[in-house]
């Protein structure tokens, strides 16, 4: 069984919407998936409420010390992928989620706060040596080249490690996602042919070959780039601890300079 995390410091980056969108996604294509809500506000319990008793099942795990144990339980019982979504903040929940799980995914919007945001989850991805990659979530189909200019760079110029470090493709903001959300539904099955459930199922590809080890990203394959995010390399002695994440504010770089 492979676990998945969903987890990022500022609310607001979309990691309820994009888990049900890559649980139906996976179910879509052949996985026995569960759903784990590690947030008290309940986004996942409401929409499974609003769903019924329909795979994927949610389960609520609020304690840390429990998640371990749940998730072996799960691997027994069958299940292949499993999907935590964690709330705003670092939290005991979050932090164990982390270190138990495959592979930690960090939505964040295309902002210099959401960017700055993501510093401590990828402090506690580093912490745990944990496989770690960013969504750009909620990127805006119209109102200037920002998105497209951040791809061509990275197709481009930016490295090939942190090229692999963005999720592909990036999701951009459609009412598709909310409308299947009230609906009880995951994107694609609200509208399937739809551009944002296409998205998705792209997403999941890319997400399960990180999971199954092609192109495996690594905290060790990062470098220093201009987007998203500014990482410094692992140090060549294995030793020596790793550097701290530098932010938007200690690299004196603009974001319009960097899209």
């Amino acid at each position: 069984m492979h676990t998945i995390v969903l987890a990022t410091q500022k609310g607001g980056s979309g990691k309820s919407t994009l888990a049900i969108g890559l649980a139906l996604a996976a179910q879509q294509a052949g996985h026995n998936v569960r759903l784990i809500e590690t947030d008290k506000q309940g986004t996942l319990s409401n929409w499974q409420s609003r769903r019924g008793l329909v795979e994927p099942i949610v389960e609520t795990v609020y304690d840390a010390g429990k998640i371990e144990r749940r998730l072996q339980a799960l691997e027994r019982g069958g299940v292949t992928l499993s999907i935590i979504d964690t709330g705003a903040g670092i939290n005991a929940a979050t932090t164990a989620a982390i270190r138990y799980g495959d592979l930690c995914l960090i939505p964040t919007r295309p902002s210099v706060a959401d960017i700055e945001a993501t510093a401590q989850t990828v402090s506690v991805a580093r912490a745990w040596r944990k496989p770690f990659a960013f969504i750009l979530n909620q990127t805006p189909i119209r109102g200037g080249n920002r998105v497209n200019d951040a791809t061509t760079a990275l197709d481009e110029d930016a490295p090939r490690d942190i090229a692999e470090v963005l999720a592909k493709p990036f999701i951009m903001m459609r009412n598709d996602h909310q409308d299947a959300l009230a609906a009880g539904l995951g994107v694609s099955e609200f509208a399937p042919s739809g551009k944002s459930a296409e998205e998705i199922r792209c997403l999941w590809h890319w997400v399960e070959a990180r999971l199954t080890g092609d192109a495996a990203v690594t905290e060790e394959s990062a470098s220093v780039t201009e987007f998203p995010i500014m990482l410094i390399p692992a140090p060549a002695d294995k030793t020596e601890p790793a550097r701290a994440l530098i932010t938007w504010a200690d690299s004196n770089v603009s974001w319009d300079a960097c899209l």
